[in-house]
């Protein structure tokens, strides 16, 4: 008998790399500040009669790296949740300032732009999101087309657009409106009534309070989100490591926390744990309702890391899951209580680009990629180098070995976002600057701050973390008008503005240029590589002959004609773009697309832009406001268009149910390549 032998080789390496992709938990507590996390006590002072003890905080910091100088680049949560999903400022979105809220609206994110889910879905990881959609949502009508708003959506229909059309496999969320719980009923009153929540349909006029992946389950008064969403996480991590196909794969699981969202309520128990009113401070005294959410959050993460110590890795038989499980736990914004046992030692709070709301508790662990340490002195790793939570899309990519979107051939994604793992592993921060927005105590909400750290001015290093303010005209159109100046290692509490101090001129002017470029040319990852020479086409104006850069431009429902209102079609109904009607605009050569101004006057501001045929985005004008917080500004932050595509901007909506537009187009500027 002739025996034949076969022989199978594999790339180990690459098969290694496959085994060992880490499961990641990014558990985002509501409204939480340092001072709320008892991790933190040695940064805040507090005393143990005023630091509420979080236990489960405690453990996951002694496992892994704790960092006090971590930002969200909002005040406020929903702009925060963007960001970190798509590695991008949320004011590149048309979001200036404040949160979607109303019962549903265009989803900040398109359906072209990549998230933190369909990056991990791309490597094979199952995703999951639990907690609080906060970012806009798409019912649909009874024939199933996209709904105009509340009162043509069917609540018995599918979503049109939520969760699980930018990345997630398995969602149960709430409605993106804060004020969204309502009272039910059956939505047949001959129908028996029983706790089967499909028979209910959610009775309010702000949207509807729970939802299974596409299905609107219901709501109800005063939802106590801390148990059903603690569920829903180990239903999810239960279903896939018990699943024989799924669980050769890793995990993504974003828990997305709103305890402090009204009128929700904390939980009597999670998981049989005692939560509401139980939280304690250090010394054994009972603590205030906002800090027994901050007690939820610790349960509720205490379980998850719970599960993960004491269930098997399917992948490694022989380890735990905590082992090859990355955990960040942080906060979407600073706290929400202005105490400052809540902040810590830092000015304001939720809702200011002071350090208190935006200065977030940030703990990481990650025991088999080395991120922290062993426990052995029952101390924190601790690193006081600045980090964002936008850069956790470079990071994850970084980790499993994927690229970013090359923005140079016209891609879009993780456009702010930098690899930070060198820092969650105890090596110092690249030098950067870094963004926030919102700022109640401004004169305009939609100002901002940016850090910078040790600049150079004039050739010479100017040692220091100093953070300046801009006006509202920055975010809205790119112009860097400076208010405040502060610096945060001899001034944390941001007591003495030296924006008047005449020796710090040269440096004022050299953060006002940074600020410029990186607002203005499309993120931090463009800013390496955007052409210095920037071109304005001012329809407002005769053209020069010849013109600074060919551009080629059609129309759509008459010719395009330009007057002293800027540039239109001679249509039927008036000299604007109007429903039914458009411009196309194509160039001859690479170009970076700064800004578009478009101007309502009479008309309205309404209608779609789409970029090089990337998912249509809503347009918003310099003078008009389809939000009641005031919208208004500049279409920027629209990436690389390369040579020969179009960019298209309609009047009549992209879905056909939003309300049309009629408007000019005043202006546009761009940054040219050089050709080739």
């Amino acid at each position: 008998m002739t025996r034949i032998f076969y022989f199978f080789t594999f790339p180990v390496l690459s098969f290694a790399q496959f085994i060992d992709r880490p499961n990641v938990i990014i558990f985002m507590a509501d409204d939480m500040g340092v001072g709320d996390c008892s991790a933190y006590q040695f940064f805040t002072k507090n005393t143990d009669d005023q630091q509420i003890h979080t236990p489960a905080m405690e453990s996951l910091a002694n496992m892994g790296m704790l960092f006090t100088d971590a930002h969200t680049p909002s005040s406020l949560g929903a702009l925060t949740h963007y960001s970190v999903l798509t590695g991008r400022y949320p004011w590149r979105s048309r979001m200036k300032h404040w949160l979607p809220q109303s019962s549903q609206g265009d989803p900040l994110i398109e359906e072209s732009r990549p998230t933190l889910a369909t990056l991990f879905r791309s490597q094979s990881y199952a995703t999951a999101f639990v907690g609080i959609w906060h970012l806009g949502l798409r019912y649909s009508q009874s024939n199933e087309r996209p709904a105009a708003g509340w009162e043509n959506a069917d609540l018995t229909k599918d979503l049109f657009d939520g969760p699980c059309d930018h990345g997630f496999d398995f969602a149960r969320f709430s409605s993106p409106s804060l004020y969204s719980l309502g009272k039910r009923k059956k939505i047949n009153d001959t129908e028996k009534e029983n706790k089967d929540s499909t028979l209910y349909f959610p009775v309010q006029s702000l949207g509807p309070g729970h939802i299974h992946n596409r299905k609107i389950i219901f709501a109800n008064d005063l939802y106590p989100s801390g148990t059903p969403y603690s569920d829903h996480a180990i239903e999810f991590l239960n279903k896939h490591i018990r699943d024989p196909e799924s669980s050769f794969d890793p995990f993504f699981l974003y828990y997305a926390s709103h305890s402090h969202q009204k009128p929700s309520i904390s939980s009597k128990t999670i998981d049989k744990v005692k939560a509401r009113g139980t939280g304690k401070t250090i010394s054994g005294q009972p603590v205030s309702n906002h800090l027994n959410h901050a007690y939820e959050y610790d349960v509720a993460l205490g379980r998850l890391l719970d599960y993960l110590k004491t269930t098997k890795d399917p992948r490694r038989p022989s380890k735990k899951l905590i082992d090859n499980t990355v955990v960040i736990f942080t906060s979407d914004n600073g706290a929400a209580n202005p105490s400052k046992t809540a902040t810590g030692p830092l000015r304001s709070n939720k809702g200011s680009c002071y350090e208190g709301g935006h200065r977030v508790p940030y703990i990481v662990s990650w025991p088999m990629g080395e991120i922290g340490h062993k426990n052995l002195d029952n101390s924190y790793g601790k690193s006081d180098q600045l980090i964002g939570l936008h850069d956790l899309y470079a990071t994850f990519s970084a980790i499993l070995g994927v690229d970013l979107p090359d923005l140079r051939s016209g891609k879009i994604g993780a456009e702010d976002s930098l690899n930070q793992l060198p820092i969650w592993q105890g090596n110092k921060t690249i030098n950067r600057p870094m963004f926030y927005n919102d700022h109640k105590e401004g004169k305009n909400p939609a100002e901002c701050a940016m850090r910078f750290d040790n600049p150079t001015v004039e050739g010479k290093t100017m040692p220091g973390k100093w953070k300046l303010f801009f006006d509202e005209s920055l975010i809205r159109f790119g112009n860097a008008i400076p208010v405040e100046l502060f610096e945060l290692s001899s001034d944390p509490m941001e007591s003495k503005n030296s924006i008047n101090d005449e020796s710090l001129v040269p440096l004022v002017k050299k953060l006002i240029s940074i600020a410029f470029l990186h607002r203005n040319c499309g993120g931090h990852r463009l800013a390496d590589f955007a052409p210095k020479k920037r071109i304005t086409f001012d329809w407002t104006k005769p053209m020069p002959a010849p013109p600074p850069l060919t551009l080629s431009i059609s129309g759509k429902g008459g010719l395009p004609q330009q007057n002293k209102d800027g540039l239109g079609i001679q249509g039927n109904l008036s000299t604007r773009i109007d429903s039914g009607e458009g411009i196309a605009l194509r160039f001859e050569q690479d170009v970076l697309l700064e800004s578009i101004a478009l101007r309502a006057g009479n008309g309205s501001c309404g209608g779609s832009f789409i970029k090089a045929g990337n998912a249509p985005l809503a347009i918003y004008c310099i003078d008009a406001d389809n939000n009641p917080h005031n919208q208004n500004g500049i279409m920027s932050d629209l990436g690389i268009i390369k040579k020969g595509k179009r960019l298209i901007l309609n009047a009549s909506p992209h879905l056909g149910v939003e309300s049309s537009g009629s408007w000019k187009i005043e202006s546009l500027t761009v940054r040219p390549f050089t050709q080739n």
